[in-house]
C-alpha cells in the first residue's frame, strides 16, 4: 500500500466560500515580521552570521565571525522600521496580525508594548529567526515548546497562531501535534484556509504568500522601488477582487519587515496601495485569527475517515460495492498510491477506474456481466441492487408503457446475444429517450469498440454513486 502526502487538488475548481463577512469579496491580510534580534549572530549564541533577507544581495554567512553591515541593518528594523510601519498601519485602522519571533520580542519589549496597545494580533513567528531544516524532530519540538514559553511570558498569553517560516518538512505536524494553535501558516498552498490532517488531528492552515512580500525587494527579478510595489500589490488586489465578484472570494496575504518595507522609499508603495484598497468596497480587512475563526465556523474539518487513510477492510466495505458485485476492483485501488487529492469523488472514482481498467479484459468482462439489464427481468422482480434501483427510477425506466418495456426487452436480448454482455449506460447522465437513442446507435458498433464503451459507461456509473457519498 503506497500513499502520496501532498495533497495537489486542494478545492480544485469547487471554491466552498462563498463571500467572506458581510459579502465581501477579498479578505486583505497584513503581517508584520518582527524578526530583529531573533538572527543568526555570535551574539545569540550561534557559530555563524546572519545571510538573509538583508540589503546585502548575495551574503554569506560568515562562520566565526560577526557581521557588523548585517546587525546593523536588523537594528534599523527594530529601532527605526518598526515604528515607522506601526504609524502607517494604526493610522490607517488596518488589523495586522504580528509574526513575533519570540527571542526578537524579549528584546524588544517596547515594541511588543506598542503591538499590544493597537490591538494587533501577536502569533509566534518561532522561538529564532533560523534555519529549521535540518534540525532533528525532538529538538525542533523543544524549540517549538520553548517559544510557546517564552511568548506567555512577554505577551501574558500563549500564542494561537504559528509560523516557523525558514520551517521543515516536520513543522506543521509538530504544531498540529501541540493542538494549541488556532491556526498555522506554514504553507504556500493555497489562498484560502484548508485542514491539514495529522495523526488523527486537524489542523486548520491559513496559507500565506511570498510573491506580494516585500522580501522581493532584496531578490532576483524583486521590486526595484516603491512603485514598482505598489504595481503588484494593485494588480494582485484587483485580480483577487474580481475573482471574488465572481464568486470565488480569496485572501490576499501582504508581508511586511520592518528592516525591509520600514525603509521610506519602499513604505511609499505601501501607502499607495493600502490607500487603493481602503477605496474599494467589499474588502475585509481582517487578522489571521479572524480568518480562522470565521473558516473553523463555516467549513470546519470533515467528519469521518479519509478514503486515502482506510485501512484494507474499511476500504473495500465503504467502496466495494461501487462497481456492480465487483469488489476487488476496490480492493485494487486501494493498492495504489493513494493520497488526499483521492478523497474526493471524482479523486477516488479516478483510482477505481485506474484498477478497473488495468485489469484482464476477462475480469472487466465479468464486471459487464455483473450488471442488469435496463428494465429487465431482475427489475421486474425488485432484485437489482439499492444503487441500481435508484439509477433506472431516476431515468423512468420504472414506469414503461407496455410497447417501452417490449422494445427495451428486444433491444437487451439483441445487444447480449450481438456482444455477450448487457446494455450498460450511466442512466442518470439520461432520459429515456437518450437511453433508447443510444440502444439503438451502440448495437451497430463492433464488438472491441462496444466493449470499450460500456467499460466507460461502468466508469461512469461509479463516479455518479461516489458523488453520493464523498465530497
Amino acid at each position: 500500500m503506497k500513499r502520496y502526502s501532498r495533497d495537489l487538488l486542494g478545492y480544485g475548481p469547487r471554491s466552498p466560500l462563498k463571500a467572506w463577512p458581510n459579502g465581501a469579496k477579498i479578505a486583505v491580510q497584513v503581517v508584520l515580521n518582527y524578526e530583529e534580534g531573533g538572527e543568526y549572530s555570535l551574539e545569540h549564541g550561534d557559530a555563524q552570521s546572519e545571510a538573509f533577507l538583508s540589503d546585502i544581495i548575495g551574503a554569506q554567512n560568515w562562520p566565526g565571525q560577526r557581521h557588523w553591515n548585517m546587525e546593523t541593518m536588523y537594528d534599523y528594523g527594530a529601532r527605526v522600521g518598526f515604528w515607522r510601519l506601526h504609524r502607517l498601519l494604526t493610522g490607517a485602522g488596518v488589523p495586522v496580525t504580528v509574526f513575533g519571533v519570540t527571542s526578537a520580542m524579549a528584546r524588544g519589549p517596547e515594541q511588543v508594548a506598542a503591538m499590544k496597545d493597537a490591538g494587533w494580533e501577536i502569533a509566534s513567528h518561532g522561538l529564532r529567526w533560523i534555519e529549521y531544516k535540518d534540525f532533528a524532530e525532538a529538538e525542533e519540538r523543544a524549540h517549538m515548546a520553548e517559544a510557546i514559553a517564552l511568548h506567555r511570558e512577554i505577551t501574558g498569553a500563549r500564542p494561537r497562531g504559528w509560523y516557523t517560516g525558514r520551517a521543515s518538512m516536520q513543522t506543521v505536524n509538530l504544531a498540529a501535534e501541540d493542538g494549541g494553535f488556532d491556526w498555522v501558516a506554514d504553507s504556500y498552498a493555497d489562498e484560502l484556509p484548508y485542514w491539514h490532517r495529522h495523526d488523527g488531528r486537524d489542523q486548520l492552515v491559513v496559507p500565506y504568500t511570498l510573491d506580494a512580500n516585500d522580501a522581493r525587494f532584496i531578490g532576483a527579478q524583486g521590486f526595484a522601488n516603491g512603485e514598482e510595489y505598489f504595481i503588484y500589490l494593485r494588480d494582485v488586489f484587483d485580480v483577487l477582487h474580481a475573482d471574488g465578484a465572481a464568486g470565488h472570494p480569496k485572501i490576499m496575504s501582504l508581508g511586511l519587515h520592518c528592516r525591509l518595507a520600514g525603509k521610506p522609499g519602499r513604505m511609499a508603495g505601501l501607502q499607495r496601495f493600502l490607500a487603493h484598497a481602503r477605496s474599494k468596497g467589499d474588502v475585509w480587512f481582517a487578522t489571521r485569527g479572524e480568518v480562522a475563526a470565521y473558516w473553523r465556523e463555516h467549513h470546519p474539518a470533515p467528519a469521518g475517515p479519509r478514503p486515502s487513510e482506510m485501512d484494507r477492510a474499511a476500504f473495500v466495505a465503504a467502496f466495494g460495492d461501487v462497481y456492480e458485485h465487483s469488489p476487488w476492483v476496490a480492493e485494487a485501488a486501494h493498492r495504489l498510491e493513494l493520497g488526499p487529492a483521492h478523497n474526493s469523488a471524482r479523486g477516488l472514482a479516478g483510482a477505481l477506474a485506474r484498477a478497473f481498467r488495468a485489469a484482464p479484459e476477462e475480469k472487466r468482462h465479468a464486471v459487464l456481466n455483473a450488471h442488469p439489464d435496463l428494465a429487465g427481468k431482475l427489475a421486474a422482480a425488485k432484485r437489482l441492487t439499492d444503487a441500481s434501483t435508484a439509477e433506472q427510477a431516476s431515468a423512468g425506466l420504472d414506469a414503461l408503457t407496455d410497447d417501452e418495456r417490449d422494445r427495451f426487452t428486444r433491444l437487451n436480448g439483441a445487444y447480449t446475444e450481438r456482444f455477450g454482455f448487457p446494455f450498460i449506460i450511466a442512466v442518470r447522465d439520461n432520459t429515456k429517450a437518450s437511453i433508447l437513442a443510444a440502444f439503438e446507435r451502440r448495437i451497430e458498433n463492433d464488438r472491441e469498440t462496444e466493449f470499450h464503451e460500456a467499460c466507460e459507461q461502468v466508469a461512469r456509473i461509479a463516479e455518479l454513486r461516489l458523488m453520493d457519498r464523498l465530497p
